[in-house]
């Protein structure tokens, strides 16, 4: 600290000092006390906040260096507010794989089936008829004719049916494609079991009557002559004749020369030998069949059998 004397009146000494730090005069530290901020009213004489007020400070970066990288906010307190993304796993992958190559594959089939539907390379170009031989493979054929052009996929067994509905001969029929323009149709025939004579000729009949093709002789056909022509098979009797010739075996259904009833409990048939058979109803058909045969097998009796009498199998009688 320097000084000096000056005199004044009275011959007094006064001594002024000078401090090398003086004192901030007293309205300075209240001008620093009134610039502080409302909300921190703690405040030293020395115009330093206290120590209370750095507490929401040291909570403020706290926060900030919790933050995740990239600005991410908090998960929420009492969390470090980091997300992490788990792999799918492998199994639910290849499942998810497995249905998408499934969905396409199906998808790519349907295509190729759709295409092919319409295909002019399917388009018919040939018809096969087999299993025929009371119907004509080259009339069948013509009767087929108006499925050609159509694509294979679109034909069906209704389609071939209503072409050939016309034709008595046929009972089935079956149709199977042959790529890329044959269609092969399977005929099931119905099975002739006499010959009808009518007017000059002769013509096939099933058991239903139903007249299936003609013949050029009565030999070419080897069945048994309907006697009465085509009132026999208007007859009330004719079912129960033809019931009995479709149970004959081949064999017997060959000598055979001709088949008559005047009532249901009287069929006859007659052998081209000349014999007579007496059948009586059209009952026990496959048992008085089995009769015959064996009877028809039997060595030849002296005098010859005129009459097989099989009405009552059990008891069959010759004569």
């Amino acid at each position: 600290m320097a000084g000096r004397k000056r005199r004044g009146s009275g011959d007094e000494t006064i001594t002024a000092t000078r401090a090398l730090d003086p004192e901030p005069p007293a309205d300075s530290s209240a001008r620093r006390s009134a610039a502080a901020p409302a909300g921190n009213p703690a405040v030293t004489s020395a115009g330093r906040p206290a120590a209370k007020s750095a507490a929401p400070q040291a909570e403020r970066r706290a926060a900030v260096s919790q933050r995740p990288a990239g600005g991410a906010p908090s998960g929420g307190p009492g969390t470090a507010g980091t997300v992490l993304a788990f792999p799918e796993p492998p199994a639910r992958r290849r499942r998810r794989l497995a249905w998408i190559t499934a969905g396409s594959a199906l998808v790519a089939t349907g295509l190729f089936f759709a295409l092919l539907y319409f295909s002019p390379m399917l388009a018919l170009k040939t018809v096969v008829v087999e299993g025929t031989s009371l119907l004509p493979q080259e009339q069948a054929a013509a009767a087929l004719e108006p499925l050609k052009g159509q694509t294979l996929p679109t034909i069906s067994d209704a389609d071939v049916e209503q072409l050939l509905k016309d034709r008595p001969e046929i009972d089935t029929i079956k149709v199977a494609a042959q790529p890329p323009s044959t269609l092969v149709v399977t005929v099931t025939e119905r099975v002739p079991v006499a010959v009808l004579q009518e007017g000059g000729g002769h013509v096939l009949i099933d058991e239903e009557g139903r007249r299936l093709a003609a013949v050029p002789d009565r030999a070419a056909a080897q069945l048994p002559l309907i006697a009465g022509g085509g009132e026999a098979v208007n007859a009330k009797v004719f079912p129960s004749i033809t019931a009995v010739l479709a149970t004959l075996p081949p064999e017997v259904l060959g000598r055979l020369e001709n088949a008559s009833a005047q009532t249901v409990d009287s069929i006859e048939l007659k052998l081209n030998s000349g014999q007579t058979v007496f059948w009586g109803s059209a009952d026990a058909n496959e048992a008085k069949a089995r009769v015959l045969e064996a009877l028809l097998k039997m060595k030849p009796s002296d005098p010859p059998v005129a009459v097989y009498d099989v009405s009552t199998p059990e008891r069959p009688v010759t004569r």
